[in-house]
């Protein structure tokens, strides 16, 4: 890529396009009204956005990605954003009604060996 010293270079990318940052796309917020979403946590899509839904490129992905449940981290890692930043993605879709979560089954009684057992296979199945 050719550089002509303009301050906008270090924003686009031929291949990609234009480069948004992160709190452009929440808005500048960086919490969601939602409360904190476990890096575990299941994401399902509930129901397809309509037509009229106003959604960041990013959000709709996530509608679409997560019609097979995807934990918090596999959203974060999917779209190749900071985690901060698909909480409060995450959190504007759950307000919607568009996805739903799910909190992994509490292991507070689960011996030490069956929990790192447990985050072995977790680990696996990525």
């Amino acid at each position: 890529m050719l550089t002509t010293g303009d301050p906008d270079e270090a924003w686009y990318d031929e291949d990609a396009g234009p480069v948004a940052r992160p709190y452009t796309v929440t808005r500048g917020r960086l919490t969601s009204d939602r409360g904190q979403l476990d890096l575990i946590s299941l994401v399902v899509t509930r129901r397809a956005a309509p037509a009229s839904a106003r959604l960041f490129p990013e959000q709709a992905r996530i509608v679409e990605r997560c019609r097979r449940p995807l934990s918090v981290a596999e959203v974060a890692a999917d779209l190749e954003l900071p985690l901060g930043t698909v909480r409060v993605l995450l959190g504007d879709l759950l307000e919607a009604g568009l996805i739903e979560t799910h909190e992994p089954p509490a292991l507070s009684g689960a011996s030490s060996r069956e929990l790192l057992e447990a985050l072995l296979d977790g680990l696996r199945t990525l």
